[in-house]
């Protein structure tokens, strides 16, 4: 078995806090399909451009998403090609929710 370091722990961690906002996690599955523009992002999810700026900064910020400049457009994409099929197992994953868990206010702290 591999061993789990610091790094790991860090990388899930940013992972798990990146898909713990909707619009986060909408924008990750939307890049799973191909790299767009934050304008088609933001039109596409229905939140304004400003708020996809920010969303898009956080990702960036936890490594999950890269900017590529192409003329006066920017294109993101996931930044490690692995993450696509990861996103695509955690969509497999049956769960079973406690729907008075988290409803409101998250009491699993």
């Amino acid at each position: 078995m591999e061993t789990v370091t610091l790094t790991h722990t860090a990388a899930l961690a940013r992972l798990g806090h990146a898909l713990s906002d909707p619009t986060r996690a909408r924008v990750l599955l939307a890049l799973r399909e191909a790299p767009a523009c934050p304008s088609d992002l933001a039109d596409a999810l229905g939140v304004s451009r400003q708020v996809m700026s920010n969303q898009l900064a956080c990702l960036r910020g936890c490594g999950l998403v890269t900017a590529v400049p192409e003329g006066r457009r920017t294109w993101y994409r996931l930044a490690d090609e692995q993450l696509a099929p990861a996103l695509g197992g955690l969509l497999g994953l049956a769960l079973a929710v406690d729907p008075s868990c988290c409803a409101d206010d998250c009491t699993c702290a």
